[in-house]
């Protein structure tokens, strides 16, 4: 941080912000470059380099420490760096107080409270947090606190302005925290208005990254809009801003987001604006580079200083921590000052140097190490020496080192070498600054030889290295330049031969032979080195030779010319005093000439003048001062230069003065903690050394000593001494002493006085009174007298005079004052701040005083907030505090009854917390309660009294003996008895049952099911349970209050019940022929659901005909059996099942396996008889056990040439010829198997014979065919001549003879063929052959199997979520049942599940159903023929019901202003979880509804009502079973929580009646429209009755016994349809008319064929087999039924006079198939309305469309009248029976009918039955139109032709076109009988239909009455039955969707042409 600030009263320790490696040496100075020194108790550095300020009083405050700017040094090797200045500001701890405002606004707006801080503290306070009734604000909803501590409360409210708001601040350094006082805000109601800014910005400048709040909120109604702009364009679409309640939020600020913002507050009354500059200020960041640098003395450095950042900064350089200061090395170059340039940089250049950059408060620095060395280059690596072919590339790599890099330059025999394609060089430098070059010659010729040198120069020196390379050739010399060499300096001459090899070179001089002196060196390649040149020896001539060949040289010679340079004298100055002369000679001794010699002084050249003369001869120079002075000092140079060289001699000369005194110390006056100056100045030459010394006290001074300079006391540069910080220590004597050494020593002392200002030594900062009592302020100062003491309250001057309840006193203690405020009393408004100060000449102090004065509290405020039966919620406020903590609050309560002698406690609450739950209070009890508040001073007056009552509670007991009985693998029965009377605590409502599984591996959770309480011992069923698991159950009671404790918990067991699974891993062996092997493995444990007792193995026997034979089981407890005695090569199914105590479980899969062969048993029979003199014939029927396959038959003879014979498998007869007439032969017959030949046959004799009777060779017996498959019966025939054959069929006591037609044929060998078999083919058949001599009979019985009967299916029980059936089989059709299918879909779905079950089971449940649910459900049988009827359709519902709320329960649990919340517990499941509750609420008088869902049946919240209104509530919750409903209304109170009347505007009422005016209009218009359009097809109806009405009809009549209930007997008539061609049912009007309110009733349904329907497999089949199942196959006599199981199906309805009946009317339209007719179908359905519909519908039964005959109606009514004694008019009930007559075969009527009767449904309870309807067949268009029909009679009618649907039957003689066949009808039982019309509209050709008396039955008689004749239209006699027989036959099928063929499937959709069905619910 580059400011510090900190308080007084606290100190601060600054760290120095920097490091390095080595260690660095930190120190700390003053911005002004002044060391910090330390001073006592006041400031100090560490030895780490951290600074350290005290805290101080306000008398120690010093502006040069408390106030300043410091900076930090850190020092090593490397350089030396600063930090940044650091402003050190010292805040003074003040009071100050914070206040909040009052606010106004109107409900609906904003309200904006500000915290008002002083200014002058306004840098250092913030806001850390606001209050509400001295609670901490938590920021959401409504509340916001803004970054700038501003508080926002959105959506004003009227309850707003019942609480008081306080911000709470923080002092930032000294940690102090303020409390406003507490404002309040007025809420009025809106008012229009134009919009009034109540917060806004203003142009603020921030930081880059961070995030700013532009606040701008106003007032104003409507509730004003707000636009933001940026520099007059909308906001741009970034995610960083934000719109918020308290103005726009920038996230992540950046430069751009820099502009001018305006903020637009606008309303329908007008606007506003307010307008603010942002600048985002970039933070500065500084690069500077080259961060390292070492180079040599003499390079150019330059120093990038690179910024980013905000612009408007200034650069400034620093090295070693001194401000750069431009020269003649150094500039600062750029824009900013950025670059910093050093050019011939020298050693002194070394060193850090920092880039500062410094923008308003924001500072930034990079520093960089510069290193400057001698640079003079060396050379590192070089080439040697070599020898070279001409052509041959060579390269020459010299290497040199320098700083600057140097640059390298080569040269050849001293001569720069050229580029060119023969010679290149390239350079690079290294990374370690090594410069290397290369010289690369890529085809040297003989001129490339020669002397090689490389030169590296930098601009500090240079070097090079030079060596021979030799190119083989012819030698030469070239020619060599004259060379100038210097004296006393090395000299070297090449000499430049080319060309190798050569001998020898030489050098000589003088014709001598070099080297001939020390000086002289000759190298091997050639040179020759002169040291030390001498001018007279070594100038001259010299010579190089080279031999070339032994005896042949060459040479060439060089003149060498030698310099000499001057040499100067050696000259010294003597001593010098101010005014001598003084004379300086320079002589240059040696040189050549000529020689110019100069002077210079300090560097720079000296001019004659100003008291120097220069005098200058050919080699002499001399310099002259006139009067020496002290300018005259420095040093001084001769520079003596010449053609050879230049050189110079420097001396110092020094002018000595004596030290004295400039200034002369004199006696002065020092002021305690600021700075002092001893003045003391003194001049000489050298310049004197000056020494303080100090003797202390201020008597004579005995003795100096020396001063210790310290950062405190400094002697500066004038020789003054500074004394920084004046203490007290400091009095005394001080000598200021100089000396130079020229002269004495000078001294002069002096005497400083310390004056002490006034300074308040000692006070309270802080301190407490009691209110009431004495209080004394004490205040002690010290400083030169005299002191003033001035005691202020505030900002008020206290006067005792004025003010008699203050007092001052003041005495002196030795040298310090003390003076003493005295409170006579203190008072609460004494709690401020107190100052007293102390003011002398030398300055002032003061000393703060904070006093709290104490006091007890006020009491709380005290409001009740929630009322429940135990408890209470409080809420509190505390006002005032007494300036105390509050320690804790008492709350007091009683009986309101009770004085406070008798109150309850709760005491030492605490402080924290400012609500409370008083608990353990009794329901519904009224309450007094009062609070008291503590702080440390005492205890508070009692707040005000409140009164409260309690509610209701939840029970306090459990519910007692709970005991468990197991009922079922699934259920266990709870039953307990309610909780003590005493713990009630209400009314039970109900009980809560939780169970749970305890087994291992269960979750310990409790399942929860609720009932409603009906008395003091209770009883539930626990269903769905775990079998043979045990469960843990508590049982808990509830009331309206809630649910009390819970039972302890008991534990019981499910019932064992059977497996679920199958024994795993079944295998079957074949041992032997009747033995097999069967095992298998255990189940998995887990689905035993008990103890394993065994298992069980089910088989049984297939024959190959596809019947089963008899079911075996064995029952064994090991996992292995052997089944023995088995039949042999035969087929067999084989199941394994695993039992418990429960019983049998699942069984497995169906396991096939065959026995193996064995010989064959005995034929089942054989017969013998002649067939001429010499052969017999034997026939023999195949063995009853074959035990295998039949290979071949052998015939044996057993007489005199007898044999045996041999047969083909399948040849059952053998002539035996060439036999003896008159001889008797014994036969006999064995069949062969692979496993051999089996027993012979009974032995039979037979005698050939002349005579040849008829004889049959085959068997008679029983034949069993499936149905619809041709039979061949055989009667093969012997006889001479050819007997003739004749067949016929038993029926009843007479044979028929078989007639042949297209169904039945006798072939030529006797054979009866029957083709496609039905169920009247069944019978006895006799078969005659008859010739001359004879005849012989066979009697064949066949029968012919069908599909199963229909089974009888009912619901034996139901839970919430499973359904058990229980079903009687019908019959088995002949044939085993195999299976059965069952169906099941919810009840408003056609989408069937299938089931399939084992024949064997008589009972299944369904599981895992919807709670609460209609199901329906039906069943067939199958068996080998195929699947028989569906049963009917029943329905039924799972436990369960739609939710209901209860009324008893509290819905509203709190109602305020704007909120509402909801006990939803009053809702009841009803059995089934409830999925959803939707609530959806409006004001009164809205129309549109709001909405609000959970799934919670806990507390619901609704918010942001409005205040005052009154509100419409409806609920809906809803589970699987349906869902409930219930509406309420409710009002919001008013905003100060009062409630509101009802609603009772005018204005308001008419509305409601325009808004149902508008409503009701478009029903009233529908409901006249259809109105109109039912009149006018009644008015169709009744015409097209009054055409029908007298047209032939067939009577039969239903006889109603003596007294019946209308009087007259009811009568069943049949009717011929005549030539119409539609029928019109009895209308509801019509039908109505004659209706007794108080009569009995009963109603008949008619069904016709269905069609194949799509839902699912289980289809009718009532048109599928023809014919008639013979229900006796014992004697051919018996008489066979002529009922078909698959025929119609006929409802009863009876109805009771107090319930009127109501008929459903629909109507069918289709096209008829063959005249293109449409015909209309009225089905007319009568149900008796239910008092219970849910009770009704829980058995509620279907019937599947069939076909139905008179008949079939006779038997339904009496199944009903044996059932259901109808007599019962307390009994309402809608049955639905089915009957078991042909629709395709009118058949005749027997007076037993006992063989009709097999099959019904169970009687429904009230309540629902549905019916489902189709169109009949095309093809059934052209049966009969005489049918029977119960006809309902009117009264009074004198046309007795009620024209009813036809029902659908086959009359031969009647073959007129399509008539639809009605459903069902209500025989109207009030109708009087009219006489019957003569028949003569009835056709000749008809034919007369069975009739069947039905009786009414009455409490009086139930004997049948007969029907009247014909011709008698009166009441018949009470004691006659007639009977009537009709025979009608037709054919017709249709196949089963269970095993569809292909052709049925081809039939299926040509019937299905125009085919649909509907159905009907009817309640």
């Amino acid at each position: 941080p580059w400011q510090v600030t900190f308080s007084s009263t606290v100190g601060v320790v600054i760290p120095c912000p920097a490091a390095g490696s080595p260690s660095a040496v930190l120190r700390w100075y003053l911005a002004t470059g002044d060391d910090i020194y330390d001073v006592p108790h006041i400031r100090h550095v560490h030895a780490n380099g951290t600074l350290q300020l005290y805290p101080f009083s306000p008398s120690a405050f010093n502006s040069f420490i408390h106030d300043n700017d410091y900076f930090c040094t850190a020092e090593n090797s490397a350089g030396k760096i600063r930090s940044p200045n650091i402003r050190v500001k010292a805040v003074f701890r003040e009071p100050y107080t914070v206040r909040v405002e009052d606010q106004r606004s109107m409900r609906g707006n904003v309200a904006v409270f500000k915290c008002l801080i002083p200014s002058s503290v306004q840098e250092y306070v913030s806001v850390v947090s606001w209050e509400k009734d001295t609670v901490s604000i938590i920021p959401e909803n409504r509340f916001f606190i803004t970054s700038y501590g501003g508080l926002y409360i959105s959506d004003v409210q009227k309850e707003d302005a019942l609480s008081t708001y306080r911000c709470i601040t923080k002092h930032k350094y000294s940690g102090e925290t303020r409390q406003s006082n507490g404002a309040r805000l007025s809420v009025s109601d809106p008012a229009e208005s134009i919009p009034t800014m109540l917060d806004s910005f203003q142009s603020r400048e921030v930081r880059a990254g961070r995030l700013v709040e532009l606040p701008c909120i106003a007032s104003g109604y409507p509730n004003p809009a707000i636009r933001w702009l940026k520099d007059g364009r909308p906001l741009p679409a970034d995610g960083r801003w934000a719109k918020r309640i308290t103005g726009l939020s920038i996230a992540d600020l950046r430069v751009e987001d820099s502009g001018t913002y305006i903020c637009e507050v606008t309303n329908t009354f007008g606007s506003a604006e307010v307008t603010g500059t942002l600048t985002v200020i970039d933070p500065l960041r500084v690069t500077l580079t080259p961060k390292k640098l070492k180079t040599g003395i003499g390079s150019t450095v330059i120093l990038s200083c690179a910024l980013s950042g905000s612009p408007e900064y200034v650069i400034r350089w620093y090295r070693n921590t001194d401000l750069v200061v431009v020269d003649d090395f150094i500039s600062i170059r750029g824009i900013s000052n950025e670059t910093l340039l050093i050019t011939a940089a020298q050693k002194s250049h070394s060193g850090a140097y920092q880039c500062f950059a410094t923008r308003k408060s924001q500072t930034a620095q990079d520093f960089s190490i510069i290193t400057l060395e001698d640079g003079t280059p060396r050379i590192v690596s070089s080439f040697s020496e070599k020898v070279v072919n001409p052509g041959e590339q060579f390269s020459l790599m010299c290497a040199a080192k320098g700083a600057p890099p140097p640059t390298v330059t080569w040269a050849l025999d001293d001569e720069p070498i050229p580029r060119d394609n023969g010679h290149r060089t390239n350079q690079y430098t290294m990374s370690d600054g090594t410069t290397v070059s290369h010289m690369n010659v890529t085809s040297p010729q003989i001129k490339d030889g020669g002397v090689y040198r490389c030169t590296a120069r930098n601009s500090v020196g240079s070097a090079e290295y030079q060596a021979r390379i030799n190119v083989r050739g012819p030698p030469s010399i070239r020619a060599m330049k004259n060379i100038t060499a210097v004296a006393g300096r090395d000299t070297f001459i090449n000499c430049r031969v080319i060309g190798y090899p050569y001998y020898s070179i030489k050098w000589y001089k003088d014709s001598l032979l070099l080297p001939d002196n020390h000086r002289q060196v000759v190298f091997e390649n050639g040179t020759l080195k002169l040291m030390d040149v001498q001018k007279g020896m070594d100038e001259g001539e010299y010579l190089c030779s080279v031999l070339i060949q032994p005896q042949l040289s060459i040479s060439q010679s060089v003149h060498v010319t030698v310099k000499v340079p001057p040499l100067i004298q050696p000259f010294e100055f003597p001593p010098a005093s101010i005014g001598q002369l003084l004379y300086i000679p320079c002589v240059v001794s040696s040189g050549d000439m000529p020689i110019h010699i100069t002077w210079r002084k300090d560097g720079h050249v000296i001019l004659s003048g100003s008291g120097v003369t220069i005098e200058s001869k050919e080699f002499m120079s001399s310099l002259q001062i006139s009067s020496v002075s002290l300018k005259h000092n420095g040093n001084y140079t001769c520079i003596a230069s010449n053609a050879a060289a230049t050189v110079s001699r420097e001396r110092q000369l020094i002018v000595r003065v004596p030290p004295r005194f400039v200034v002369q110390p004199n006696n002065q006056d020092g002021i305690y903690g600021k700075a002092g100056v001893l003045n003391c100045s003194v001049d000489g030459y050298p310049p004197p050394k000056v020494m303080w010394k100090h003797a202390k006290g201020s008597g004579n001074p005995q003795q100096y000593h020396p001063i210790p300079l310290t950062g405190r006391i400094q002697i500066l540069p004038n020789s003054s001494l500074l004394i920084r910080h004046v203490l007290e220590e400091d009095i005394g004597y001080y000598l200021c002493q100089a000396s130079n050494g020229v002269g004495t020593d000078i001294s002069k002392s002096m005497f400083l006085t310390v004056k002490i200002p006034a300074m308040i030594t000692s006070h309270p900062n802080t301190t407490i009174a009691i209110k009431g009592q004495s209080k004394e302020l004490n205040c002690t100062a010290r400083g030169e007298r005299p002191i003033i003491i001035r005691w202020e309250k505030g900002d008020t001057v206290i006067d005792p005079d004025r003010n008699m309840r203050y007092a001052i006193t003041t005495k002196d203690n030795g040298d310090e004052v003390i003076s003493t405020l005295k409170l006579k009393p203190a008072d609460r408004g004494d709690s401020v701040f107190f100052s007293c100060h102390a003011i002398n000449s030398y300055g002032e102090d003061r000393g703060l005083i904070q006093l709290t004065v104490q006091e007890p509290p006020d009491p709380p405020e005290l409001e009740i907030r929630e009322v429940k039966a135990r408890s209470m919620n409080l809420r509190w406020t505390q006002r005032f505090d007494g300036n105390s903590i509050i320690t804790g609050f008492d709350i007091e309560y009683k009986n309101k009854s009770d004085s406070w002698d008798f109150k309850q406690s709760t005491r030492n609450i605490s402080p924290t917390i400012n609500q409370a739950n008083i608990v353990d209070l009794h329901p519904a009890s009224v309450y007094s309660i009062r609070m008291y508040s503590f702080n440390k001073i005492g205890r508070s007056e009692p707040s005000k009294e409140l009164t409260i009552s309690t509610e209701e509670a939840a029970p306090d007991g459990p519910p007692m003996d709970v005991t468990l009985q197991p009922m079922t693998s699934q259920s266990i029965q709870v039953t307990w008895k309610a909780p003590k009377k005493e713990l009630q605590n209400g009314v039970i409502r109900g009980y809560q049952i939780g169970y749970r599984e305890n087994s291992p591996g269960s979750n310990g959770q409790y399942s929860i099911v609720e009932m409603k309480a009906t008395g003091d011992s209770e009883v539930y069923t626990l269903d769905n349970l775990k079998k043979f698991a045990q469960y843990g159950v508590v049982v808990q009671a509830f009331n309206r209050a809630g649910t009390g404790p819970s039972s302890s918990e008991i534990n019981a067991t499910t019932l064992e019940d059977v497996p679920s699974q199958p024994p795993e891993n079944v295998r079957a062996i074949s041992i032997t022929s009747d033995v097999a092997v069967i095992s298998w493995s255990e189940p998995p444990r887990s689905t035993l659901n008990g103890v394993l007792k065994g298992y069980r193995v089910i088989f049984w026997s297939l024959y190959m005909d596809g019947e089963w034979g008899e079911m075996q089981n064995i029952t064994t407890t090991r996992e292995r059996v052997e089944l023995r005695g088995m039949e042999k090569f035969t087929n067999y199914s084989v199941q394994v099942l695993a039992y418990t105590q429960a019983g049998d479980g699942v069984r497995s899969s169906v396991l096939y396996i065959q026995t193996k062969e064995d010989i064959p048993g005995p034929p089942a029979g054989i017969k013998a008889v002649p067939s001429s003199a010499s052969s017999v014939v034997v026939s023999w029927l195949p063995p009853a056990k074959p035990n295998g396959i039949i290979r071949k038959y052998t015939i044996f003879c057993s007489s005199p040439g007898s044999g045996e014979y041999e047969t083909s498998p399948d040849q059952l007869f053998y002539r035996i010829a060439h036999l003896n007439r008159g001889q008797q032969y014994m036969l006999w017959v064995a069949a062969v198997t692979s496993a051999g030949r089996g027993n012979i046959s009974e032995k039979v004799t037979i005698e050939p014979a002349g005579k040849a009777p008829a004889k049959i060779i085959s068997f008679g017996g029983t034949v069993t065919t499936p149905w619809m498959k041709d039979v061949r019966l055989p009667c093969n025939s012997v006889g001479e001549p050819v007997p003739a054959i004749k067949w016929t069929k038993d029926s009843e006591d007479s044979a028929i003879p078989v007639t042949v037609d297209g169904h039945r044929l006798i072939q030529a060998n006797g054979t009866l063929v029957l083709r496609s078999v039905k169920a009247e083919d069944s019978g006895y058949y006799t078969c005659t052959a008859t010739n001359t001599w004879g005849f012989d009979t066979i009697i064949i019985n066949l029968l012919v199997q069908v599909p199963p009967d229909q089974p009888r299916l009912t619901v034996s029980k139901t839970s919430a979520s499973s359904i058990t059936l229980a079903w009687i089989p019908g019959d088995n059709g002949g044939s085993s049942i195999r299976g059965f299918v069952l169906q099941y879909s919810v009840d408003n779905s056609e989408e069937w599940k299938d089931v399939f079950i084992s024949s064997s089971e008589r009972s299944f449940k369904l599981e895992s159903l919807k709670c609460g649910t209609w199901y329906k459900v039906k069943l067939a049988a199958k068996n080998s023929v195929g699947a028989g009827r569906i049963s009917e359709i029943i329905e039924a519902k799972t436990h369960g019901r739609e939710p209901s709320f209860s009324k008893d329960q509290h819905l509203f649990t709190h109602i305020n202003s704007t909120h509402a919340r909801l006990n939803l517990q009053g809702w009841s499941s009803g059995g089934c979880p409830i999925t959803a509750i939707v609530l959806e609420y409006r004001p009164k008088g809205n129309w549109g509804w709001q909405s609000l869902r959970t799934n919670s049946s806990g507390e619901v919240f609704l918010t942001e009502l409005r205040e005052a209104t009154w509100y419409e509530l409806r609920m809906k919750a809803c589970n699987s079973a349906g869902c409930g409903n219930e509406s309420t209304q409710f009002a919001t109170l008013d905003y100060d929580g009062s409630t509101i009347p009802p609603i009772k505007s005018a204005q308001g009422e008419g509305d409601d009646v325009k808004k149902l005016f508008t409503i009701a209009c478009p029903i009233i218009l529908a409901t006249l429209g259809v109105a109109l359009l039912f009149i006018i097809r009644k008015k169709r109806k009744e015409k097209r009755l009054k055409r029908l009405r007298c047209q032939g009809m067939w009577w039969v009549s239903w006889a109603q016994t003596s007294k019946p209930c209308y009087g007259k007997s009811s009568e069943l008539q049949l009717l011929p349809t005549g030539d119409d061609k539609a029928t019109i049912p009895v209308t509801d009007t019509e039908f109505s008319q004659a209706v007794n309110p108080q009569s009995f009733c009963t109603g008949v349904s008619l069904h016709h064929p269905a069609l194949i329907q799509n839902t699912g497999p289980l289809i009718d089949m009532s048109d599928i087999r023809p014919g008639t199942n013979p229900v006796s196959r014992k004697s051919v006599k018996s008489a066979h039924s002529t009922r078909n199981r698959y025929s119609s199906q006929w409802t009863l309805t009876k109805c009771q006079a107090s319930t009127p009946a109501r008929t459903l009317t629909s109507d069918w339209r289709t096209v008829g198939s063959q005249h293109g007719i449409t015909v209309t179908e009225s089905d007319s359905y009568s149900a008796s309305l239910s008092q219970d519909t849910d009770k009704g519908r829980n058995s509620m039964v279907s019937t599947e469309s069939a076909s139905s005959t008179y008949e079939e109606l006779a038997r339904a009514y009496e199944h009903a009248k044996l059932e259901e004694q109808l007599q019962h008019a307390k009994f309402e009930i809608t049955e639905c029976f089915i009957s078991d007559s042909s629709s395709d075969q009118m058949t005749t009527g027997t007076t037993d009918n006992a063989d009709s009767m097999t099959s019904m449904s169970t009687p429904s309870e009230p309540g629902i039955c549905r019916f489902t309807a189709s169109p009949p067949k095309p093809q059934d268009s052209e049966r009969g139109k005489s049918v029977a029909v119960p006809i309902p009679h009117r009264p009074d009618s004198h046309e007795p032709c009620p024209v009813v649907p036809p029902r659908e039957a086959s009359i031969r003689s009647l073959a007129r076109g399509y008539h639809p066949p009605a459903r069902h009808l209500t025989l109207d039982p009030t109708a009087k009988p009219p006489g019957l019309p003569p028949p003569s509209s009835s056709s000749s050709s008809s034919t007369t239909l069975p009739q069947r008396t039905l009786p009414m039955p009455t409490a009086a008689s139930t004997a049948p009455a007969p029907a009247p004749a014909p011709s008698a239209p009166a009441e018949p006699p009470a004691n006659t039955t007639t009977n009537t027989t009709t025979h009608s036959k037709v054919g017709g099928s249709r196949d089963s969707l269970l095993e569809m063929s292909t052709s049925g499937a081809g039939r299926a959709q040509k019937q299905g042409a125009g085919a649909y069905s509907k159905s009907y619910t009817l309640v």
